[in-house]
């Protein structure tokens, strides 16, 4: 936390997602601290001690975003990470999503409601 409130971390190459994912959040009362890409992302993760993530699947590489929870997990990270797809369900059916340490995965385009249904039932 920070100053009161819930960090959230949103990696995701695409400006227009973190754009939304910022004004989404911070209407809602969250800090959040953005990266265009996965090595920015660990960066920002080690500088600003997220309570949760919001990762692209696919940015700069196919599975940058996987490799990323997998460099996350090897940091011993305990935050909840949340994957965005625009394979979404279809992600959990063919992916064993708690094996990568996931929370779960967002679908594209990405539902208001349900980002903040699940991150108030998450944080709190």
């Amino acid at each position: 936390m920070k100053d009161g409130k819930h960090v959230i971390l949103c990696v995701d190459d695409d400006p227009d997602i973190l754009s939304y994912l910022k004004v989404v959040l911070k209407g809602e009362g969250y800090e959040v601290v953005d990266a265009p890409s996965a090595e920015e992302g660990l960066k920002r993760y080690e500088e600003c001690d997220p309570d949760a993530l919001i990762v692209d699947l696919m940015m700069e590489e196919v599975d940058s975003g996987a490799s990323f929870v997998k460099d996350l997990r090897a940091r011993g990270n305990q935050a909840p990470v949340y994957m965005l797809s625009s394979t979404g369900d279809n992600l959990n059916l063919a992916t064993d999503v708690s094996a990568l340490g996931l929370a779960g995965v967002f679908q594209k385009p990405l539902s208001k409601n349900r980002l903040l249904t699940i991150l108030r039932n998450k944080l709190g």
